[in-house]
């Protein structure tokens, strides 16, 4: 699956600072620039959303038919694409609030680590008054991590902000994630109450080594 995302591919942003360097230079005007990611990524994606867990909405993605799925990762011009992925645990945590939109609705709520946005556009589907994608900011009402506790030691810092949030501002924490080992090992785990399970579409399963459900779950530091 996409040569960028592997673990075996961790040498990649040294590739991509290099190529990135050589081509927008070619390209110095701010809407050169603009015009030319803008391309890049029309020509690299496509847009779908049936055969994923939330077909309400569609996203440009990377799949199998485009080219950089399998291309050599050092050819891709720009920082590692986790935009262009829609990852499982996102998926559960996007299909959990698009299912129980009260838990978004008027509410100030924070996507951390957003990547594609979908959990993001979610929360705004479903009627929340402020949302934030991918800001480290506190003081929301409520904080959705999709994906995120994929290393151990970001789960852990995540662990020790996540407590100030709740702590400072009373803040809710829904997580999304498949069941990694990074997740199920770690301490946080303990602390958290599942409110859904979802079982993954068949082409999810096979971007994602085997996956076969998401789960959302409630972080809860009192437990």
């Amino acid at each position: 699956m996409l040569g960028l995302l592997t673990p075996q591919t961790r040498n990649i942003k040294v590739f991509i600072k290099a190529f990135k360097q050589t081509n927008i230079h070619r390209c110095s005007s701010v809407s050169c620039q603009s015009e030319y990611i803008r391309r890049i990524i029309l020509e690299n994606t496509e847009i779908v959303g049936e055969q994923s867990l939330t077909p309400e909405f569609k996203l440009r993605l990377f799949t199998p038919n485009c080219r950089f799925w399998s291309e050599k990762p050092e050819l891709w011009p720009f920082d590692d694409p986790y935009w262009a992925i829609y990852w499982p645990g996102g998926q559960a945590l996007s299909r959990y609030l698009l299912d129980n939109p009260a838990v978004c609705r008027g509410k100030t709520v924070l996507d951390l680590g957003s990547g594609c946005g979908a959990s993001a556009i979610a929360a705004k589907l479903c009627g929340a008054a402020h949302v934030v994608a991918n800001d480290i900011d506190t003081g929301f009402d409520l904080i959705l991590l999709g994906d995120m506790f994929y290393d151990e030691a970001l789960a852990t810092s995540l662990h020790s902000w996540l407590d100030h949030c709740i702590n400072s501002h009373g803040t809710k924490v829904l997580i999304g994630d498949p069941g990694r080992a990074q997740f199920e090992e770690h301490c946080i785990r303990r602390l958290l109450r599942q409110l859904a399970q979802f079982e993954l579409p068949e082409s999810v399963r096979e971007e994602n080594y085997g996956l076969t459900c998401s789960s959302v779950w409630c972080y809860r530091p009192e437990l």
